[in-house]
């Protein structure tokens, strides 16, 4: 039985995860790398060390799997995150500036004075945020001294990995990381000349846009896997997340509780048009044309603040810890955590918020901190959900969950509470990289349709609400009210 790789590039790490004909896993390896904080609000990677730990973790998995056939490779990834690099050496020119990083504020404030909104908004389908590419990419133009030449390349970080995989004869990417870019007109489907223009970027640097599933090339020598193999699905994390969730018909959502949180609904075929607080994206194209679209809810910051308790705080010692330790109390006794430590994404678009943290008393210990930030997550997924409703006209009924924080069952039933609607969790709950390794083995012929792929979503489990609409309801009007002592702090 054959398998497909997916290659996970993450925000904190990579994994390399292999996945059979069934659709469970059969393999994986992961390596974490270092997140450089140069200076308040700004956030970086090293490109080449994103490289080893492809790398890395490719050889270990073909290690794992022995003389097993690998039918094809898929990429996922963090998706704004900006790389720069050299066509001729294949060397970065800057680090890699996170998807998180901060520092175009002042630049989207400009841009936004002198009119440029609503031409984003009609064009992208997103706000002008310092989340999104294009501001990255001006400032490192500009202020971050790289120059613009012919040997210059751009992308995201699918597109630094593929580079790499095919030895730096392919450089694109998919319409679904393109569709974050601010520079990617996603109704025509292609770079856009007058975004272009508004940004300063020069069009040879950008990535060719392909179907997302579909072959890009081959994998070389080196590479950590065989020569040859077709490299055939990309799909920035929370599309892909949505693809391995078979949300395949309109209407129907998922919420991916990673290092930050992104509810996606699929919208169907046709671009809708822009709606307030929330974002239009690609979901993906398939090899025959196909697209579907998707609204989007970002929240910046939920699995990062568990990261927080434990490096920064040092209240856990172990990212598994918070869940029994949140589940030990059943109240946090008036305590909110905001986690704006990057400001507020959906449905606020707030760059100057700030985290906060609100209710303290003389009793207040471990626990209620814990659960602060388990509550947290399922309080930011309320106020996208309750957007998207109020402006799709699609009242979200279900919910399907995944990503590294859903395994906490408390978290799940305190979503279940605050949506008043079921949450389900299916069994193989690395969906990302499931929907990576489904794009590529589509196009290679694993899995022959669609249908195919939704019939090996298996349940976990589900769960239901069981606080009462009044309680819930109690609970996150104290939630709002901290959301706004969070907000325009920095530019107070």
């Amino acid at each position: 039985m054959a398998v497909v790789i997916a290659v996970d590039a993450g925000t904190t790490g990579v994994r390399a995860f292999a996945v059979d004909e069934r659709g469970q896993p059969a393999g994986w390896s992961y390596r974490e790398f270092t997140q450089h904080f140069p200076q308040p609000g700004w956030v970086e990677h090293d490109a080449i060390e994103i490289a080893d730990a492809v790398l890395t973790t490719l050889g270990e998995l073909r290690s794992q799997l022995g003389d097993t056939a690998i039918a094809a490779v898929g990429i996922t990834n963090q998706r704004e995150t900006t790389v720069v690099w050299d066509r001729r050496t294949g060397e970065p020119r800057h680090r890699a500036i996170v998807w998180q990083d901060r520092r175009t504020a002042a630049y989207c404030d400009e841009l936004r004075a002198a009119g440029r909104l609503d031409l984003v908004r009609s064009r992208t389908g997103l706000v002008l945020d310092p989340y999104f590419s294009g501001t990255k990419l001006h400032w490192l133009l500009n202020d971050g001294g790289v120059a613009g030449d012919a040997d210059l390349a751009f992308g995201t970080v699918d597109s630094w990995v593929l580079w790499n995989l095919t030895g730096g004869t392919v450089h694109a990417t998919d319409p679904s990381n393109a569709s974050r870019t601010l520079l990617y007109d996603i109704t025509e489907r292609a770079w856009s000349d007058e975004l272009l223009d508004v940004f300063g970027v020069p069009a040879s640097v950008l990535p060719e846009v392909r179907p997302s599933s579909g072959r890009f090339g081959v994998t070389v020598d080196g590479c950590g896997l065989p020569a040859g193999i077709p490299v055939s699905g990309i799909g920035g994390d929370q599309q892909a997340a949505l693809f391995g969730q078979a949300c395949f018909t309109p209407g129907m959502t998922k919420n991916t509780y990673g290092t930050g949180s992104f509810v996606l609904m699929n919208v169907g075929s046709e671009c809708p048009p822009p709606v307030e607080g929330l974002l239009t994206s690609v979901a993906w194209e398939l090899a025959d044309g196909t697209v579907a679209y998707a609204l989007e809810g970002a929240i910046f910051v939920t699995g990062a603040a568990i990261q927080w308790l434990r490096d920064g705080l040092g209240v856990i010692a172990d990212a598994a810890e918070v869940g029994p330790l949140a589940a030990s109390i059943d109240d946090t006794e008036g305590v909110y955590l905001v986690p704006a430590f990057t400001g507020l994404g959906s449905p606020w678009w707030d760059p100057y918020a700030r985290g906060t943290l609100i209710g303290l008393t003389r009793g207040v210990g471990r626990p209620h901190l814990a659960r602060a930030v388990v509550e947290a997550m399922a309080y930011q997924t309320r106020d996208v959900v309750e957007a998207m409703s109020a402006a799709s006209g699609h009242r979200v009924t279900a919910m399907r969950a995944d990503g590294g924080a859903s395994v906490m069952d408390v978290l799940l039933q305190l979503q279940a509470d605050q949506l008043q609607v079921p949450v389900a969790r299916p069994t193989v709950q690395e969906t990302t990289a499931l929907g990576a390794a489904y794009l590529a083995g589509l196009a290679e012929g694993v899995w022959g349709s669609l249908d195919d792929i939704a019939s090996h979503w298996v349940l976990d489990r589900e769960f239901t609400p069981q606080a009462s609409r009044a309680g819930a309801d109690a609970k996150h009007a104290g939630w709002r009210h901290a959301v706004e002592r969070s907000r325009g702090w920095a530019a107070s």
